[in-house]
């Protein structure tokens, strides 16, 4: 078990950390990880109305939470967030609405986040309205539903002015509460400081049955969210919360600083974006997330005195000294069959730099 951790991590070393990164070689990881000799062959009827099924998109959000947690639990300053004033609030503008059951929002992000500042967390507070029983369909003999499943989807408008969608949250909302309800729309916040195309950034909530049957999907009808339609009168319109630190005084330790790209400063953990919508081989069967935060280790080590060097070590370097999984669904085919999948990837993402010894 260790040689296959040790393994993994120079794995990590040579695909994210140096410079001769190469599309092949993170392919090859990619589909070693996964057990496929190739990247799936799909033709255009696999990706048409595709539809991510509901145990499938649970195990992927059971799993992003676990992830969440475990980062959280790290040192950092995360945790006490909530405590720190200032932080930025917006409302949203809804685009349009199908029925109740699709929402889109747009929040203008322009000059909403300081300079030197990093946004560690955001919300989007939606306000559920009060149940109108009349919304309630028949009582039937089926097993009773209290819960609508409500998804928060990132939207990113493509160059060929398609949509295409990307999951941030998802959880169970009681039908017959009212009141404010939160959503971590982090990666979404995430994903729009990552696009080079500076426009607003738009969201999409999806109210569906909290279990399959037509049933469950008319009792989610009756969950209403406040909108920012003018004439919707109800209080509580959609708010965009982020919550932001000051680089300058809040400095995350371990993580590299301007100047450490330029080769500048001692061992650090520096930023580095992979995009699955950019990779040829990658952006049609991963379909979540669209991209991820992995990280790389950058700058210099001091090395030890000659006469306190073990026999046969070698320069010390900055590398890997550990990482997280990368929770993913993809698609994968099985003879004729077409079929989603999530899953783990283990070592993607790098959460600790250190200077180890070659040998």
């Amino acid at each position: 078990m260790e040689l296959r951790c040790a393994w993994m991590l120079c794995v990590l070393c040579l695909v994210l950390t140096v410079q001769a990164f190469t599309q092949e070689g993170f392919k090859e990881v990619v589909l070693k990880q996964l057990g496929l000799s190739e990247v799936p062959k799909l033709h255009e009827r696999d990706l048409v109305h595709l539809v991510i099924p509901d145990h499938v998109k649970n195990k992927y959000m059971s799993m992003l939470k676990r992830q969440r947690v475990k980062r959280r639990a790290l040192p950092s300053l995360a945790g006490i967030l909530r405590g720190i004033p200032g932080h930025t609030g917006m409302t949203g503008q809804v685009l349009y609405s199908d029925t109740t059951t699709r929402q889109k929002l747009m929040f203008d992000m322009e000059g909403r986040i300081p300079k030197n500042s990093e946004v560690t967390m955001a919300e989007l507070k939606l306000f559920k309205k009060p149940l109108d029983r009349a919304n309630l369909p028949a009582r039937q003999s089926h097993r009773p539903v209290s819960n609508a499943r409500v998804s928060v989807y990132w939207v990113q408008r493509q160059h060929d002015g398609t949509n295409r969608t990307s999951l941030v949250d998802s959880r169970l909302v009681p039908i017959r509460e009212s009141g404010w309800k939160s959503f971590d729309v982090t990666q979404a916040v995430h994903y729009w400081l990552r696009n080079k195309r500076r426009e607003p950034m738009f969201l999409e909530v999806w109210i569906e049955g909290e279990r399959v049957g037509s049933y469950a999907s008319e009792m989610a009808k009756a969950v209403s969210f406040t909108s920012q339609d003018p004439r919707d009168k109800a209080l509580g319109k959609p708010e965009l919360v982020l919550y932001t630190l000051n680089l300058d005084d809040y400095g995350s330790p371990g993580d590299c600083r301007e100047e450490a790209v330029m080769g500048k400063s001692t061992c650090c953990r520096q930023k580095h974006y992979v995009s699955f919508r950019e990779l040829p081989w990658a952006q049609h069967w991963i379909l979540e997330p669209a991209g991820f935060q992995a990280y790389r280790c950058s700058g210099s080590c001091l090395q030890l005195p000659r006469a306190l060097r073990r026999l046969g070590s070698g320069q010390r370097s900055c590398a890997v000294a550990g990482s997280s999984a990368l929770p993913i669904i993809y698609l994968v085919k099985r003879g004729n069959r077409t079929e989603i999948e999530a899953a783990e990837f283990p070592n993607m993402i790098v959460e600790r730099c250190s200077c180890l010894t070659d040998g």
